[in-house]
């Protein structure tokens, strides 16, 4: 038993933790596709979006969640013999429990029907009287859970593998490798609407539009969680003046700063350069404070998407 869970990583620090949030995380990427999108006709893409467009050619008889695990199995299985044990355990368990919930809170499986939250009457009347918010909410809570699986090094499988071998074994850029997938689904699933004339009372090609608007948001929303929103900010300071600046870094704003010699290679003139990180409130006040104390001097102001040490606090 210890040899297995040494041989798939289970020993790690906090890994628990990690399977916690990556099920949470697939349970709210599930919500937004089986509860928001299947019923709207809007594609995200990658094997979630391929298992629409077969739950589609199918009339609804194969479960967008269970297809979803059949086509992973054969794309998990081709990741572990090419790139090893890193698409292992967290990969399995996060397009395994996405594929769960999906059927799960569409009523698809046995004795569990009760979970069923597509056909709601809020869902519904959501459906029926603002499409475009419809799509926005399905949209936010796909970008959402995929951000936090994402974020604790979780994977749902699919299109992630296909770009990662694709990558080591042809040189393709993993992004564009995605966009190609995804850009083909979207197509193939627009093309299954039309064709079985699913489109209700909007024409194919505007839910195709959608499906690509719809990508364009969960992709923004999963970089704002994985990169951070811009809380903070940094500041390189160049001037003459930088010990009475520094003064106003440590004694008015209560902040640590970094002074590094250097030399300006068109002047020859050696001074001190000042680094730091303040809050994006407090960078209104140094700035001003710097035109106050030094009119001459340059100031580098940097968005910070994530920092590290005391005061300021972790993102996650």
């Amino acid at each position: 038993m210890r040899h297995v869970i040494q041989k798939y990583g289970l020993n790690e620090k906090g890994i628990f933790k990690d399977f916690a949030v990556i099920l949470v995380g697939s349970f709210i990427m599930a919500a937004g596709i089986g509860v928001f999108l299947i019923d709207a006709r809007v594609v995200p893409g990658g094997v979630s979006g391929l298992s629409m467009a077969i739950y589609y050619l199918t009339g609804g008889r194969a479960p967008v969640g269970l297809v979803m695990w059949l086509l992973n199995i054969p794309l998990f299985l081709w990741g572990v013999r090419e790139l090893g044990r890193q698409f292992g355990v967290r990969t399995f368990f996060g397009f395994t429990m996405s594929s769960f919930f999906i059927d799960l809170l569409r009523g698809e499986i046995p004795g569990l029907r009760f979970a069923r939250l597509n056909d709601h009457p809020a869902i519904v009347n959501l459906l029926q009287t603002d499409f475009l918010f419809n799509v926005l909410v399905g949209g936010a809570l796909l970008g959402i859970g995929l951000g936090v699986i994402f974020k604790f090094r979780g994977s749902t499988g699919g299109s992630d593998i296909f770009a990662a071998v694709a990558q080591k074994k042809w040189g393709a850029k993993p992004g564009m490798a995605i966009v190609v997938v995804d850009f083909m689904v979207i197509s193939l699933a627009g093309l299954v609407i039309q064709f079985k004339n699913l489109a209700m009372e909007r024409p194919a090609f505007s839910l195709t539009l959608y499906a690509f608007f719809l990508l364009f948001v969960s992709s923004r929303i999963i970089d704002a969680i994985l990169d951070g929103f811009d809380y903070a900010r940094s500041a390189i300071i160049i001037s003459a003046k930088s010990d009475e600046i520094s003064k106003v870094i440590m004694h008015d704003l209560s902040r640590g700063a970094t002074a590094l010699e250097a030399t300006g290679l068109y002047s020859g003139e050696k001074r001190q350069v000042l680094y730091t990180v303040l809050s994006r409130k407090e960078i209104t006040q140094l700035v001003r404070d710097v035109k106050r104390i030094d009119a001459k001097a340059f100031v580098i102001v940097n968005n910070v998407h994530e920092v590290l040490g005391e005061g300021f606090r972790p993102r996650f």
